[in-house]
């Protein structure tokens, strides 16, 4: 699994011109992509590191203050555009393999304590973020 975490001051995701998910306050937008050999296991590692990681004011981690997390799919982390001018997908999991790994990682969160608010699985969204610092991890389970 791969996730892009932004330290955000807010962060929302709009579906059809409605919010599906929001975050008013400093925490997390975190985009998670999927590959074909993820499973369970990684979900669960995945969400721990986003729980525990030391990167909100203060070196704070969302476990610490309990800062929301907004938690958006994000297939094209898996893009790779090493060749040529248009990406390939090939790397990213199909859409039934990813969706229930994605809603594993907000599950385990959510068992954690957290606070996971989500975007919407292959819909196309509008995601909106003040990055705080700027500070914006890539982090690879």
């Amino acid at each position: 699994m791969r996730a892009v975490v932004q330290r955000v001051g807010s962060a929302s995701v709009v579906v059809d011109g409605r919010t599906v998910g929001a975050i008013d306050e400093p925490g997390l937008l975190v985009l998670v992509g999927v590959t074909h050999d993820d499973g369970p296991a990684h979900a669960a590692k995945l969400a721990a590191k986003l729980w525990g990681l030391r990167i909100l004011s203060g070196e704070k981690s969302c476990s610490d203050i309990g800062a929301p997390l907004l938690v958006v799919s994000q297939f094209t982390l898996y893009g790779d555009a090493r060749k040529g001018r248009r990406p390939t997908w090939q790397a990213a999991a199909p859409g039934p393999v990813a969706e229930p790994l994605v809603e594993a990682v907000v599950a385990e969160l959510r068992a954690l304590g957290a606070r996971v608010e989500t975007g919407v699985f292959g819909a196309d969204m509008k995601v909106t973020l003040v990055n705080d610092g700027p500070i914006t991890l890539v982090i690879d389970i």
